[in-house]
């Protein structure tokens, strides 16, 4: 059995971790902060889950992830999925992800903008087209993180809080995986590894929302088909919205604040989308993105090291199966 080490704690630090442990290999993870900071990327009430994506590899390791969630939900007795389903705005039609759906043998409506604004009590411009797909809606990303930490550390893996990192090479193990988000950069080098990525830190807004859940919802960018505005559930407030890579570069040692010019396009946003909502933000606070050109994911091995990093905004919903991915790269 291998002796593992895992650089960041965050989310996919701690899926690698139980699916290394509960293989029987030894695994210490490290995590510079305390477990449940904002510093990084896993924090927050919620995220996105979803099989809607343009291209079909993308749907199918959303179906792969959501296979990882329901076991992650029976290993900890925790309800962790929320699906209240997803709307996907778009101009065109044929920029959605209808045909990906399609390739995966996914069940799908699309609407034109009247009849979803019949069904949902929200905006859609005139002329474009909804895409509903039922199996989506909202993992509880806080109760996930610390769901996957426990069942890790039940099967074996140890946890070193407050426990930073500064050189890969002084790591006593046979293999080192670096899941340290916006700080893998600095880490890699070092060791001959380049991130090509750039960091920065992104702006998300809370809203008064009462009723029953709506479905969760990104609007497509009409030329690069990735999604612009977002929305989805927030167990407290009732809405969660942020504007999809809008933020600023960032060092992810500062302290960032919300980026008050993004929330009040944020809140313009919600003001147009969603009828019943107060548009009149209750919060804000910041998330990092770790992205590559092409909003990829880099999971690789270079020798003993394996580089889990920049997961480019939309890395939560994927961590079951990036875990799997990861713990297979360990031990190959």
């Amino acid at each position: 059995m291998a002796r593992v080490a895992i650089v960041g704690a965050g989310v996919m630090g701690a899926a690698t971790a139980w699916q290394l442990a509960r293989r029987g290999h030894e695994v210490d993870i490290h995590e510079q902060f305390l477990v449940g900071h904002t510093r990084g990327s896993s924090h927050g009430r919620s995220r996105i889950v979803r099989l809607a994506y343009p291209e079909p590899e993308w749907v199918q390791f959303a179906e792969e992830a959501f296979a990882g969630w329901r076991e992650l939900e029976a290993a900890s007795g925790e309800r962790l999925l929320e699906l209240h389903g997803l709307l996907e705005l778009v101009g065109d039609p044929a920029t959605s992800s209808r045909d990906a759906l399609e390739a995966r043998g996914a069940e799908y409506e699309l609407l034109d903008a009247e009849a979803a604004r019949e069904r949902w009590p929200i905006g859609v411009p005139d002329g474009w087209t909804v895409l509903f797909q039922s199996e989506a809606g909202i993992v509880r990303a806080d109760l996930a993180w610390q769901a996957l930490l426990d069942v890790a550390t039940k099967t074996g893996a140890k946890l070193h809080e407050s426990s930073r990192v500064e050189s890969l090479a002084a790591l006593d193990a046979d293999v080192v995986v670096v899941t340290a988000g916006s700080w893998a950069g600095r880490l890699l080098e070092p060791e001959g590894i380049e991130l090509p990525v750039k960091i920065t830190r992104e702006t998300v807004a809370y809203f008064k929302l009462d009723g029953p859940p709506l479905p969760s919802i990104v609007q497509l960018d009409p030329e690069s088909r990735g999604h612009a505005m977002y929305s989805l559930r927030d167990p407290i407030h009732g809405l969660k919205a942020g504007a999809h890579h809008a933020g600023p570069e960032t060092n992810p040692d500062d302290d960032g604040l919300p980026d008050l010019h993004l929330l009040d396009s944020i809140s313009a946003w919600v003001s147009e989308t969603y009828r019943e909502a107060d548009p009149k933000p209750l919060g804000a606070e910041t998330c990092v993105y770790t992205t590559t050109e092409d909003e990829s994911f880099v999971l690789e091995r270079h020798g003993r090291i394996v580089v889990g990093s920049a997961c480019s905004g939309h890395g939560f919903k994927f961590a079951p199966a990036v875990g799997e991915r990861l713990a297979a790269l360990a031990v190959a």
